[in-house]
């Protein structure tokens, strides 16, 4: 059985020992260095060859940021898990990470009390993200092996083996009238490529859900809407659904969608979490659902776990249509993974094809009156 092995980056002796305990405790990994700054990490990488590195942001010498950017020009697949502050200058930081290539990042435990309570927050908060992030080389390496876990450390969700999707291609379109997206690791930089892919005058509202806590969200809507046409803001209670407006939900509320004053708004709780995540997709697929019924386009992309599989399969009953991010442009093929599986995606498409869907199937139903051309992937303007 292969272990995942880790380098911990932190300039803090305290926080290097608090994360390395909570790793080794753990049969699954293997904690095989540690590293003072970026400059010691680098060196490090190439001496214990790690699956998995968690790098601190603020470091002498060489920050987490600037390790990245170097680390990246020689290991572009190696997983990276920043660890952050949960402040703005952290929540900035984290943010500039993953455009740089960070594969995910967890917030420092803070007023927690203990070396005990802070460790059990870096276990329930890292560990599953290491695992999610390393479980296609461990398959390999186990298969190359001929290791007796190899369906367990399958990388689709829950190792249940893969099944067709049930063929939807023969339904009839519907009319779109909003879309709703869900999507948790590798999210930021998923959601820049697709909202920068679609034109400012997009015909109708966007709904988000990125598993981010708050602050985060903020400053995540800031920046996507630097980089797309269109007007990206994060919710607000009762704020109002309108074409070419995107709404993401904050941190630490589920947002949802309902009727109000002869139009569609929005609604925030604080409600507990669903699938351990608030906000958490399944409470907006829900709303959107009953408020807009077949007219809903839902869309998953990457992520960790299966919240969203049961929205998805309420859109699937109303008559609604779902997209879902393939295996190989995504992160983490957890969330789009169980919906694919499922059966519930009529379509299943790479990252960069996803805008162009959701133009075309916006304009369906609307006589042309909305000449809408996709812009290309990736395309930043504003």
């Amino acid at each position: 059985m292969p272990r995942i092995r880790v380098l911990v980056v932190d300039d803090a002796v305290v926080v290097r020992r608090v994360v390395t305990g909570a790793l080794a405790e753990d049969p699954d990994i293997e904690v095989v260095g540690a590293a003072a700054n970026g400059r010691i990490a680098l060196a490090k990488i190439e001496q214990v060859n790690p699956d998995v590195v968690t790098m601190d942001i603020e470091m002498p010498e060489m920050s987490g940021l600037e390790a990245l950017r170097e680390l990246r020009k020689t290991h572009p697949a190696l997983p990276v898990i920043m660890f952050s502050t949960l402040t703005e200058r952290g929540a900035t930081a984290t943010l500039e990470a993953l455009a740089l290539g960070a594969s995910d990042y967890v917030t420092k435990p803070a007023n927690v009390g203990s070396v005990a309570a802070a460790q059990q927050r870096i276990r329930e908060d890292l560990i599953p993200k290491m695992k999610a992030l390393c479980a296609r080389k461990l398959l390999l390496v186990s298969r190359a092996v001929g290791g007796p876990a190899a369906a367990g450390m399958r990388p689709t969700p829950t190792g249940q083996p893969r099944i067709q999707p049930a063929a939807r291609s023969g339904l009839a379109p519907q009319r779109v009238d909003v879309v709703a997206i869900g999507v948790s690791t590798g999210g930021p930089n998923a959601l820049s490529t697709l909202l920068s892919g679609l034109p400012g005058n997009l015909p109708v509202p966007i709904v988000i859900v990125q598993h981010m806590p708050p602050l985060f969200t903020r400053l995540l809507a800031d920046r996507l809407r630097q980089s797309s046409r269109l007007d990206v803001r994060e919710g607000v209670n009762g704020g109002a659904l309108a074409p070419g407006r995107v709404w993401i939900a904050p941190g630490d509320h589920h947002m949802t969608v309902r009727l109000s004053g002869g139009g569609v708004r929005l609604a925030l709780n604080q409600e507990p979490p669903e699938n351990s995540c608030r906000p958490a997709v399944d409470p907006l697929f829900r709303s959107v659902g009953a408020t807009y019924g077949a007219n809903a386009l839902g869309v998953i992309l990457t992520g960790m776990g299966k919240d969203g599989l049961r929205g998805c399969e309420e859109f699937v009953e109303r008559g609604a249509a779902v997209i879902a991010q393939d295996e190989a442009t995504s992160v983490v093929w957890g969330m789009p993974g169980f919906v694919a599986n499922a059966g519930l995606a009529d379509r299943v498409l790479p990252l960069h094809e996803i805008a162009g869907e959701i133009a075309r199937r916006t304009l369906a139903g609307r006589g042309g009156n909305a000449a809408v051309e996709p812009v290309a992937a990736g395309t930043t303007a504003r």
